[in-house]
């Protein structure tokens, strides 16, 4: 029997043109990251020179246009091209490394799931068929806008470019090099984060399935077996991609920083044609990062979410042995007081259950059934255990928390009222 489950557990890890990654292998092959043999890497490498590097590089020297009026004139083109340059040369870097060292289907934890359960492998499934329209849901809006952008800023006749002879033909050839290099450097920035995204949602998955073995008997060690099989996997995502978040959110801070830096000054002449372009940047920067951020900050809420669930499972099981006369109960004096009936559920009458209770970290109390063959110490130890190992989301040992966002904020905001202070 042993060998046989080994055997099912191997096969999942063995790739074939059919298996769940055959769309996402597709679109890394059409967008050309894709690295499964040595052509594939070298046209990946070029591809990146190309679209990545080349393409901005000559578009910001031939194409400033100091000859042009007000609203054709570029003044920013520094700001975007090396904001979109330098985040997708990280992302190209980190996602290159990823599924060279690890594999894709290790890379997403595929080769995990023989060992979870089917609610947990199908909801993944789902959302790993949905991550390639997610990122398209954030790439085609702001490329749309771009294209627009650069069919009016080419037919409205703003360059003269003569390496082609033909002024129409050169400016078609310019347009849809600068559009495909937005597309190629924003498309494999929105990738990686979405991958991130989509590996911490396979973590909120399996902590979901987790908090069930609170409602039913449950062996300690089954229990604390399988937290930590979860806190491993959550500092192998730490580890992968804590370079990449720190890298990320400095580069995108001193992206924005730059952008506010040059459009206070008091000569800057602000409008849609100038700044149009460093806006959409700045979005694309932003959401990216809001991506990785609220990922981190998820994950870390669930896994903290379990400390809570853990003392409320041991403080409904201590009340439970309480009653039937394992330790002797005297009145207090809240008990004479008139109280609200309190049902079941730890809910008042008349309160509405409403959306604002998470679905680990609720007000609702826990079955006696799920703790009847779980002794004192046990849970007490359990408990304290989730108290010292809370688990999560960490960037060299510090937790990507909702604490640790609101000091983000507090040095960023800190850092704009400083170079406003300077400007205005």
């Amino acid at each position: 029997m042993e060998p046989l489950v080994e055997r099912t557990r191997l096969a999942r890890t063995i790739s074939d043109a059919q298996d769940e990654l055959k769309s996402f292998r597709t679109y890394l092959r059409w967008m050309c990251v894709d690295q499964s043999n040595i052509w594939m890497g070298c046209l990946s490498w070029f591809m990146f020179i190309v679209f990545g590097l080349l393409v901005p590089l000559v578009s910001h020297f031939m194409l400033a246009c100091s000859t042009c009026d007000a609203t054709h004139t570029r003044p920013y083109d520094w700001v975007v091209q090396l904001s979109l340059s330098s985040v997708s040369a990280l992302s190209f870097v980190c996602l290159t490394r990823f599924v060279k060292k690890h594999g894709l289907r290790r890379f997403l934890f595929l080769d995990k799931l023989c060992d979870e359960s089917e609610t947990v492998r199908k909801q993944y499934t789902v959302q790993l068929n949905r991550s390639l329209k997610i990122v398209s849901f954030f790439v085609l809006p702001c490329f749309i806008a771009e294209t627009a952008y650069k069919i009016w800023w080419y037919a409205s006749g703003a360059s003269q470019i003569p390496f082609l002879g033909i002024v129409w033909l050169s400016d078609t050839v310019a347009c849809v090099m600068e559009l495909c290099s937005w597309l190629y450097r924003t498309t494999v920035f929105f990738l990686v984060c979405v991958l991130f995204r989509l590996i911490c949602n396979l973590q909120v998955l399996r902590i979901h399935d987790f908090a069930k073995v609170f409602n039913v008997d449950s062996d300690v060690g089954s229990v604390l077996r399988e937290h930590l099989r979860i806190r491993r996997q959550l500092r192998i995502i730490s580890h992968r991609y804590r370079a990449f978040i720190v890298w990320c959110l400095i580069l995108v801070t001193f992206s924005q920083f730059t952008s506010l830096l040059i459009t206070t000054k008091s000569n800057s002449r602000l409008n849609i044609y100038k700044a149009g372009e460093l806006a959409l940047c700045s979005i694309t920067l932003l959401t990216g990062l809001c991506i990785l951020l609220r990922s981190a900050t998820k994950i870390t809420h669930k896994a903290q979410s379990v400390t809570s669930l853990a003392s409320k499972w041991h403080v409904c099981a201590t009340l439970d042995s309480f009653d039937e006369g394992e330790t002797p109960r005297t009145p207090a004096i809240h008990d004479q007081q008139v109280l609200p009936h309190v049902g079941a559920n730890g809910e008042s009458e008349g309160d509405d259950p409403g959306e604002e209770d998470d679905e680990l970290d609720n007000c609702k109390l826990i079955p006696a059934h799920a703790y009847s063959t779980i002794s004192y110490h046990k849970r007490q130890a359990l408990v304290t255990y989730f108290e010292k190992n809370q688990g999560g989301i960490t960037v060299y040992g510090t937790a990507l928390d909702r604490s640790t966002l609101h000091t983000i904020f507090g040095i960023e905001l800190s850092f704009v009222l400083w170079i406003l202070g300077k400007t205005i």
